[in-house]
């Protein structure tokens, strides 16, 4: 079984910007667009601080309020929290589990699906990755051309990251522009036709 991934973030993200506000802790994933690739959703950040609190892996290093804003409750890391997080990178790091993709079961029904509507959700599929593919390169360049310090910026291991999601996407383009020729040319005919 995988590492929980929002858990795993929080952690480190508390670790890297300790002492931190949870409202911070968002920013700084959503800044690395977490909430696309680990879907590390702004409920789940505050959800997963509070459990983390629980569990005794991060501790509440003091609340204030800052002029007329919201109270806000700042973080550090605990010794066990420490431990865990090193776990969970390290576990994650030697993984070799494949994600479980949810299209890979449309795909296996395409035959349940109408032709027509197969080919025009690749259509889709090609273009929204097309997009894709231009905005991650884009947001590779500006990460790259800022200090990468986490207090300034997303930090340069973000690229990475998002050069990674930028293969992942790439494949898929490629796979759904084969697909689509293949079923245009009928060389694939699951519909029996």
């Amino acid at each position: 079984m995988g590492v929980p991934t929002t858990r795993m973030l929080v952690l480190a993200v508390v670790r890297m910007l300790q002492p931190v506000h949870g409202y911070d802790v968002r920013r700084e994933l959503l800044s690395w667009h977490a909430d696309e690739w680990a879907n590390a959703k702004p409920g789940s950040i505050y959800g997963a601080l509070n459990t983390l609190q629980r569990e005794g892996l991060i501790a509440v290093e003091g609340v204030g309020q800052d002029g007329a804003r919201p109270e806000r409750t700042s973080y550090r890391m605990t010794p066990e929290g420490e431990k865990t997080l090193d776990d969970m990178i390290r576990e994650s790091l030697w993984s070799t589990e494949q994600p479980k993709h949810p299209y890979y079961a449309t795909i296996a029904l395409f035959p349940q699906a109408d032709r027509d509507e197969v080919v025009a959700a690749l259509r889709g599929r090609i273009v929204k990755f097309e997009a894709d593919l231009i905005r991650l390169e884009r947001d590779v360049r500006r990460i790259l051309a800022g200090s990468g310090n986490p207090l300034e910026a997303a930090p340069y291991h973000v690229a990475d990251n998002l050069q990674l999601v930028a293969e992942h996407t790439r494949a898929d383009l490629e796979w759904s522009r084969k697909t689509l020729r293949r079923i245009e040319s009928g060389e694939l005919d699951v519909w029996g036709g």
